[in-house]
């Protein structure tokens, strides 16, 4: 009866040790840091990842992350320097450097999220409301993100925390503005794309104004120089006519008339009405072109020609 009481009371020690062990021990992983606490007060910070020792049942670990954590921020309107309004959606990175006043002064991720949000927005509203609208949107930039970024790592020291980065992913126009702009920006184009083309059609016309003169320049030198050259061709013509007439009348006055043959006597319905014994037919009845002259026979009573006549 000794035996079973006194194994119990060791089984029951053994399992209290186990407890007692196993509440005095905790595991940290490498992407977090703990802070033990004693009865609510701080006792040590640890940051290395592994097995850990505290008191059993006295002292209690907050576990803090140490990655770099996300912060988003809504879209929010901010005015800037020149009045216009600006829809900006941005974000920032930080992470925690002294858990000990993190923990005392947020003491959670969401109340760090809550607290970075509010100095988010108001170092946006600080720098961007210093700033035009074109430095926001593509001259200063990225001056103006790491403006902000300071800022904000600045307040953020007091809580514990250091922010790494901070970005504008977007800054635009509120939609009516970007309406607004967009047809304007449409107009300007249409009123630009009308003077190139009435640019256009004047330089076109010039051009065509400047062609058809070369053109007209260009015909009447040709037609000029055509009618020279033709004239100088019909004096040389007339020159050979008139050599070639001084050399063999009888000939020259056939070949003209052999010319004028073929170029009037064409089989088509054209018709003369001449006379035989004309001078256009003068080679059809004798080959010199002289006209066919028969003696004319005296009547009676007449005088032979070459005869004396008969005085009274």
């Amino acid at each position: 009866m000794r035996v079973s009481v006194t194994g119990g009371v060791v089984a029951l020690l053994a399992i209290v040790a186990l407890i007692v062990a196993y509440s005095s021990m905790f595991t940290l992983n490498p992407t977090q840091m703990a802070l033990v606490l004693r009865f609510g007060k701080p006792q040590a910070v640890i940051a290395d990842p592994g097995l850990h020792l505290k008191a059993a049942f006295i002292d209690s670990v907050v576990y803090i992350d140490k990655r770099i954590l996300d912060l988003e921020s809504p879209p929010q309107e901010v005015i800037a320097s020149d009045q216009k309004r600006l829809v900006v959606d941005a974000f920032a990175r930080y992470r925690v450097h002294d858990p000990l006043r993190f923990y005392q002064t947020l003491g959670s991720k969401e109340a760090a999220d809550s607290q970075l949000a509010i100095l988010l927005n108001s170092a946006l509203r600080r720098v961007l409301g210093e700033a035009t609208f074109i430095q926001v949107v593509r001259d200063q930039r990225a001056q103006l993100m790491a403006r902000i970024r300071e800022l904000i790592d600045k307040e953020a020291q007091s809580y514990g925390v250091q922010v790494v980065d901070a970005r504008i992913r977007r800054a635009d126009l509120p939609e009516q503005n970007s309406q607004a702009v967009y047809k304007r920006m449409q107009t300007e184009r249409q009123r630009e794309a009308a003077e190139f083309r009435a640019e256009g059609n004047q330089k076109a016309q010039e051009i065509r104004s400047r062609a058809d003169r070369q053109v007209t320049v260009l015909l009447a030198d040709a037609k000029s120089k055509g009618e020279q050259i033709r004239g100088e061709g019909d004096a040389q013509r007339n020159e050979i006519f008139a050599k070639a007439y001084g050399q063999d009348p009888d000939f020259f006055a056939f070949y003209r008339s052999m010319q004028a043959y073929e170029a009037g006597l064409k089989p088509s319905d054209t018709r003369f009405l001449l006379k035989p014994d004309g001078n256009f037919f003068r080679f059809f009845g004798s080959p010199e072109g002289k006209p066919d002259v028969k003696p004319v026979l005296p009547s009676a009573g007449s005088p032979a020609p070459g005869a004396p006549s008969a005085s009274r």
